[in-house]
Parts: structure tokens; sequence; C-alpha cells
């Protein structure tokens, strides 16, 4: 049976081009660890591969769901370990990339047993979050769940309203939940981490990534969105790194100068985040700017192959 590699990194990281490699070279498929890009029509803002990229290599988890609607890390585990199991069945290499480290969590170690969203009390949220601000709902977190405030910036929007969503529907505070996790094992895994060492050339990276959005046409992409289904700010996919901030330009609350620079420097938010989920994983780690990664992460690879024969 197959490896399966794990191929983990912050966005800008060149996960994407390194995946493509490892797919074309050990005759693998790509399941993709994004949040993001599972929705249908969210083409540019989340970087989707293209067409013929798509052709190259068999791409999965990409195009799951209409962007009204919601897709969870406990769908993705399932989806994931489906899409693994069919790529094993055809001696194919599953090659599962990303950026969405609560995918990766999901699908290695499983997720706590927490209650369903309860749309109500978001929609109740995002009021008081209208009204008060993120930071001053940040503040009552901190008073009713400490230990999960803590964790968050005081921006940090979905994870607060998650939180403060838990701890009022049910009484109990998000982090005496979260406990412990199981999953299924994988097999032979190959965890790779690339870790940028050099943040700013990262975050200059990432500013050129939002320009080139925004050059082909990330504001145009939403508005279409916006014509064909029936959207609000408040749905998940519209809260995706981009889209938010172009859906407030749409609106006419920013102007494009804002646009471009909360855009970017929400994409380095996530960045942040991400480099704090990677290091606590246990994973070969490689600088993509200190060297190229290709040769350590082929041998990798060739190393697990070789064991499992």
């Amino acid at each position: 049976m197959k490896p399966v590699v794990l191929l983990m990194g912050p966005t800008a990281s060149g996960k994407s081009a390194l995946a493509l490699a490892l797919a074309e070279t050990f005759g693998g498929e790509i399941v993709s660890v994004d949040s993001a890009q599972v929705y249908r029509g969210m083409d540019i803002g989340t970087a989707k591969p293209d067409a013929a990229t798509r052709a190259r290599v068999p791409h999965h988890l990409i195009d799951v769901v209409d962007p009204t609607q919601s897709y969870s890390a406990a769908r993705f585990a399932a989806d994931a370990r489906a899409a693994i199991a069919d790529a094993r069945a055809r001696h194919r290499l599953p090659v599962v990339a990303g950026g969405t480290m609560l995918y990766f969590r999901a699908l290695t170690e499983g997720l706590s047993d927490l209650p369903a969203a309860d749309h109500a009390v978001r929609a109740r949220i995002d009021a008081e979050a209208a009204v008060r601000g993120w930071p001053a709902l940040h503040e009552e977190l901190a008073r009713l769940d400490p230990a999960t405030a803590t964790r968050l910036a005081p921006t940090d929007s979905q994870r607060i309203q998650r939180a403060l969503e838990v701890v009022r529907g049910t009484g109990t505070p998000l982090s005496a939940l979260q406990g412990r996790r199981s999953a299924e094992p994988l097999g032979e895994v190959v965890p790779i981490a690339l870790l940028p060492g050099d943040r700013a050339r990262l975050h200059e990276a990432i500013a050129r990534r939002f320009d080139a959005m925004l050059a082909a046409g990330l504001v145009d992409e939403l508005a279409a969105l916006r014509r064909r289904y029936v959207l609000d700010a408040s749905l998940p996919s519209m809260r995706c790194v981009g889209y938010r901030q172009a859906w407030r330009y749409l609106d006419g609350t920013i102007g494009h100068d804002e646009l471009r620079a909360t855009g970017i420097a929400a994409t380095r938010q996530l960045a942040k985040r991400q480099f704090t989920w990677l290091r606590a994983m246990d994973a070969l780690r490689v600088d993509p700017q200190a060297t190229d990664p290709w040769p350590a992460v082929r041998a990798e690879v060739e190393r697990s192959l070789a064991v499992i024969g």
C-alpha cells in the first residue's frame, strides 16, 4: 500500500508546485487541503489550479460545494480518506497538500465531539460584532473561556464567533470540550512542512500574490458570484480571505487601496496562524527560501517507498 504524503505549509510558500512535482514524479494524485478551494466558482481568490494543471494530475476535493453551502473539517476528513483509499486502490501515491491546518488535524488525529453549528446564534453574534466590534467580543470570550481567548487574535472573527457560539449555547467553554481525539491510522505517512525562514520575504510573496489576484479579476469574480447565488457576508465562503475584503469593496464601505491593504494583512495573519500549527507538528521541515526543497522532499518520499517495497 502506497504511503500518504502530507505536504503542509503557509500560504505562498510553494506547496502547489511541489505537490505537482511529487505527483508527476511518483505517479500520484493530489488531495487538496484547502477550506476555500472546496467552493465552486471561487477560483481566483483561492489560487485554484487551472484546468490544464488538473488535466496533468488528478486533483481531489476541489469544487465540492456551492458557496451557499457549508463544508466542515469532519466532512473533509471523511472525503479525504475516501480519496486516499481510491488513489491507493489504483496504486497511485496520495499527495495530501494544502494550508488548512485544522483539516490536517481532523484527518490525522480526529476531531473533538463538539456541538453542531447554530446558525441563529451565529447571526446574533454577527449582529453584535457589527455594533460592538470583534475586539469587544474577544474581551467577552476572555471572561467566559480564557483558555480559548488567549489563542485567538482580537480580530479572528470566525474563531471568536465559534467559541462564543459554543459557550453561549452549551454553557461549557470550547476549551473544555476540546479533549481527546481519535482517528483511524492512515498507514505509512510522510509528513513534510515548508517553513520559510525569512518572514519579510514571505510577506513580499503574499503581497505579490494578492496583487496578482486583484489583477486577475478577484472583485469581478465575486460580483459574478453575487449575481449567480443568494449570498451574504456571514457565509463561511464569503469569510474567506480576499473575498471578505472584496465584499466590503463591492458594498462601497472601503476603497481599492484599503481592499488591497486589508487583504494582504489578513493573508499575513493567516500565515501567522499556519506557522503556529506547523511548529507543533512532527514533520520533515524544509525552508524553501534557504534551499531548493525538491531534493530533500524527493529523498524522503523515495525512502518511504523503499521501506514499503
